[in-house]
């Protein structure tokens, strides 16, 4: 018995003991069967980082075929916006996590269910590969919760309790450090918490010539345009200090939330999270080693007169391809010692167009790609952080990528209206603001929170 024929044969089996299938009139068949291709636009990963997952689609769905195209990040969200305006946009794309709102109206939410039709082995003594249409139940929001990291069922599933995308991977906010300057600094581990053990690790990595300009930083915080997602590292650091950013469409992370310890204690953890990064670019306190002369965070890491640098795991190639003999290690995000762990979250999802005239068929793949059997090859080419819980045990212990996944359960996100790069700007400007007037933190996050609450509704 060949293998294919094996395949087909416990296919079949259990899609009839499962009585999940339903047979309909050959001219339906047919139809469904007719040769059909999904566009399918993301950036970042190419054509042969999903080859296999489509290989094994078209096993089950010959006639569908899936055209890939990568874009340039900078170029892709002006060109899928006027193509989806111009009814030549793709059948499935990508967007970020914090886009899902601004593209709702754009996008079709997953169905209740889909109907394809599959090779299924009938016959009893004579076996015979026929196709029937199948109906197969969609997640739920249920199942979102329990199969992905909790941020995706907050950032996909909306008001109306649809799903509006599915994630192939997670990417989480890490520290990097250069292993030498710590050695040379006599730090023996990087740093669990912000406290002062941090801050004093930070005073033994910054260094400044006789000029008192910064020849050795000792970790990039505090400043706005040159430092790497600035705006998420803020984001966290609020987060974890247990601010609220967001609370029924109104931005709330510049007042005191009404929970206990924080009233009582007149305590307003948004600020006082601005304060402590804002600390580091301000030469008058002992933590100072950043200012916005210097060059770009991660191009300072990877010349090594940076410290510590807070990114993602897609810098890992970019500092190897750069600096090939560079001894640094990653190590968890930071946390406050004593409260709840909060990791940032940072990640794309799958979707389908509204316009599209193949809407089943493409939130079948979607699902199909989405599923641990499936997305697994696509996280071993691409080397990313899973999404799926059930896939994060196998990933802790991978050189590269186990604390971007031991990360991903603790990894939250926040809504940032129908503007996302408005919301960044503004944050950008919030920290600029109040590195430029240290008596004015309170001003300077009002403001941007007013900025971003424009862009709510």
């Amino acid at each position: 018995m060949s293998k294919k024929f094996l395949a087909l044969l416990l296919l079949g089996v259990f899609i009839l003991e499962t009585g999940f299938g339903c047979k309909t009139t050959d001219s339906k068949t047919q139809q469904a069967m007719k040769s059909i291709t999904l566009n399918y636009w993301r950036v970042y990963d190419g054509p042969d980082d999903f080859q296999d997952i489509i290989k094994e689609y078209q096993k089950l769905h010959p006639f569908v075929n899936i055209n890939y195209r990568k874009l340039r990040y900078d170029e892709y969200e002006n060109e899928l916006i006027n193509a989806l305006a111009e009814d030549r946009g793709p059948d499935i794309f990508s967007i970020q996590n914090t886009w899902i709102k601004k593209y709702q109206n754009k996008i079709a939410p997953l169905p209740d269910q889909t109907t394809m039709a599959f090779p299924v082995v009938t016959g009893s003594i004579k076996k015979e590969v026929i196709n029937q249409l199948i109906t197969n139940k969609s997640l739920t929001p249920k199942d979102v919760k329990d199969k992905f990291a909790d941020v995706v069922a907050n950032d996909v599933v909306l008001e109306d309790n649809k799903i509006y995308g599915l994630p192939l991977s997670i990417d989480t906010l890490a520290m990097y450090y250069n292993r030498d300057l710590f050695n040379e600094a006599g730090i023996v581990e990087a740093p669990k918490y912000w406290n002062k053990d941090f801050q004093q690790d930070v005073k033994k990595l910054s260094k400044q010539n006789t000029k008192k300009e910064i020849t050795q930083a000792g970790v990039a915080l505090g400043g706005s345009s040159n430092i790497n997602r600035a705006s998420d590292i803020l984001s966290v650091l609020m987060m974890q200090n247990g601010a609220v950013m967001l609370d029924n469409g109104s931005v709330q992370f510049n007042i005191i939330p009404n929970k206990p310890g924080f009233k009582e204690n007149n305590y307003n953890p948004g600020l006082e999270a601005l304060r402590f990064y804002s600390d580091f670019s301000n030469p008058g306190k002992e933590v100072y080693s950043w200012n916005e002369t210097l060059p770009n965070s991660l191009e300072m890491f990877t010349n090594g007169n940076l410290a510590t640098y807070f990114g993602y795991s897609y810098d890992l190639p970019t500092i190897k391809a750069n600096s090939p003999k560079l001894n640094f290690s990653v190590a968890k995000l930071p946390q406050i010692e004593g409260n709840p762990d909060v990791n940032f979250a940072n990640y794309w999802i799958e979707t389908v167009s509204k316009k599209s005239q193949y809407a089943n068929e493409a939130w079948d793949f979607v699902q199909f790609m989405t599923k641990a059997e499936q997305v697994k090859s696509y996280l071993d080419k691409t080397k990313r952080p899973t999404a799926l819980k059930a896939l994060i045990p196998g990933q802790r212990d991978d050189a590269d990528l186990g604390v971007f996944a031991d990360q991903v359960l603790t990894a939250k996100s926040w809504y940032r209206g129908l503007d996302p790069s408005g919301a960044e700007k503004a944050i950008l400007e919030m920290i600029s603001a109040a590195v430029k007037s240290y008596d004015r933190l309170a001003e300077a996050i009002n403001d941007g929170a007013a900025k971003i609450q424009q862009t709510i509704r």
